[in-house]
């Protein structure tokens, strides 16, 4: 109990060094640069106290929990000899962590409300739009998570997958409508976010650890990489489509 409360502090600690920069940096254009009181105070120190502490409790629970979960599982299924099994896991948990994200779902009914105030939609397909945008990334991210693993598992080069992904995401861009093309990127960056990172990256790691041959440092990272393109070229192709 004694060690588990040490740890928690000095998770706590580190949080508190990592929000330091933001918080001098807000204070330094408030107070000097814009030589203004900090208005709400006492609620900015009490909000700030809460970011702290989710912070620290969010990076303790990747430790304890998503990232040895995510390790176990990539090493019960390559134990299990199953490539379609290891395969279908790989893609419902892309999916399904990409589904969850709040930045999404965020960014998603964003999409969907200016898409309603620019005359793309009508009010009536607001909610479609957001649900049809938000699972369209899902399913790409879960494409990614599967072409992630069957790049450890055969052993292929990180290097031509991104040169692709690029290659993609270029054609995609000249064929897109221009209203898509601001969301398709942004889409690329809130998929890998709080909640797909830890668990994919675990995968990864897991799976380069468990596999003969291969290197977890070398081979067990760039999932994110790709998991991030392939939205990308899907979002666009959902505003060709749409």
């Amino acid at each position: 109990m004694k060690k588990t409360f040490f740890v928690f502090l000095n998770s706590l600690l580190n949080s508190a060094k990592d929000l330091a920069p933001i918080v001098l940096v807000i204070g330094f254009f408030q107070l000097v640069v814009l030589q203004q009181n900090i208005p709400n105070f006492a609620d900015i120190i009490i909000g700030t106290g809460f970011v702290l502490l989710g912070l620290t409790l969010f990076v303790y629970g990747l430790n304890l929990g998503l990232f040895p979960i995510g390790e176990a599982l990539a090493f019960a299924f390559v134990k299990k000899g199953s490539l379609v099994w290891l395969l279908i896991f790989a893609f419902a948990l892309g999916f399904g962590t990409t589904v969850a994200e709040p930045a999404l779902i965020a960014v998603a009914n964003e999409a969907a409300n200016v898409a309603q105030l620019g005359g793309i939609i009508d009010n009536e397909a607001v909610d479609n739009y957001a649900q049809t945008l938000r699972y369209t990334v899902a399913i790409s991210v879960g494409l990614s998570v599967l072409l992630g693993a069957l790049r450890i598992i055969k052993g292929w080069a990180l290097t031509y997958l991104i040169i692709g992904g690029y290659s993609l995401v270029i054609i995609a861009t000249i064929f897109a409508p221009e209203f898509i093309i601001g969301i398709a990127y942004d889409a690329g960056g809130v998929t890998t976010s709080t909640i797909t990172v830890p668990l994919v990256t675990a995968l990864g790691v897991g799976l380069a650890s468990s596999i003969r041959g291969r290197n977890p440092m070398t081979d067990g990272f760039g999932m994110i990489a790709i998991a991030s393109l392939l939205p990308i070229v899907a979002v666009m192709i959902f505003g060709i489509l749409w």
